[in-house]
């Protein structure tokens, strides 16, 4: 008796041919990981907490605020502040959310490449939070509204200190997210960065004099104080600096994490 070899050809009975189906767009890719962040009651609720914090700030800054400080600049710095210091934890939940859930095995077998898995969640990442950013511009101009304040603001604040620090804050928290993979030791992680390496930067530049002028080469957060000085122009040296800095804390952390993701087994 022979053993019969089943057909392998695209036709055969029981074969599915999808060597013509068209690719998942990156669109509807970048639109179904926004609908990830948000359809949950956690996301739902942290990034409404946010923006309820970003109310409650700027409302109280507009009671108890001296005269000469409530202009609209001042309100674009409170709001953009406490925004900017939550919106990087929310990246890290959009980004981590497919191994802490161990929802990632779904997502790979439904979109396979996954690169293109990454670049949508970078896109919805910097779209939810430019939208954030926006909802609280919109805050501080209410704050100006409540205090009766001035409309003064400085183009450098608004570009520098308010649009783009928190789009390095979005940039922070996928490098990081995508590094560790991971969302308690991603939220560790972030706040060491923004609470323990400053202050611990801080304390040895103060001792070490040779350290506070390395300090902006190779830590991110000395780089970036000069963004918060109103109508800030980088010199050469200062631009140097957050470009190297930038490529430690951003570019080297995103680039391992996504070799890792790449070569990553999903559970």
């Amino acid at each position: 008796m022979s053993a019969t070899t089943p057909a392998t050809h695209a036709g055969a009975p029981g074969m599915l041919d999808v060597s013509g189906t068209p690719r998942v767009p990156l669109s509807r890719l970048v639109t179904v990981e926004l609908r990830k962040s948000l359809d949950t009651r956690a996301g739902r609720w942290f990034t409404g907490s946010i923006l309820a914090l970003c109310l409650a700030i700027v409302v109280i800054y507009a009671l108890i605020a001296p005269e000469g400080a409530i202009d609209l600049g001042d309100f674009l710095l409170v709001s953009g502040s406490v925004l900017g210091y939550f919106l990087p934890i929310l990246i890290i939940l959009m980004v981590t959310s497919e191994w802490s859930q161990r929802t990632g095995l779904v997502t790979f077998t439904l979109e396979p490449h996954r690169p293109r898995v990454v670049a949508a969640k970078f896109l919805a990442g910097l779209l939810l939070g430019v939208g954030l950013i926006v909802v609280a511009a919109l805050i501080g101009v209410l704050g100006v509204l409540i205090a009766g304040g001035g409309w003064d603001v400085e183009t450098g604040l608004i570009v520098n200190g308010f649009v783009i620090a928190n789009i390095i804050g979005i940039l922070l928290g996928f490098a990081i997210a995508m590094l560790l993979m991971n969302t308690p030791a991603a939220i560790v992680a972030y706040f060491i960065y923004t609470l323990v390496l400053p202050i611990a930067v801080g304390i040895l530049g103060a001792f070490q004099e040779w350290f506070a002028d390395l300090a902006p080469w190779i830590e991110f957060n000395t780089a970036q104080a000069s963004l918060f000085e109103g109508d800030y122009v980088p010199t050469g040296e200062e631009l140097g600096q957050l470009i190297t800095s930038g490529l430690i804390w951003l570019v080297l952390p995103l680039v391992l994490g996504t070799l890792r993701l790449l070569r990553a087994e999903p559970k």
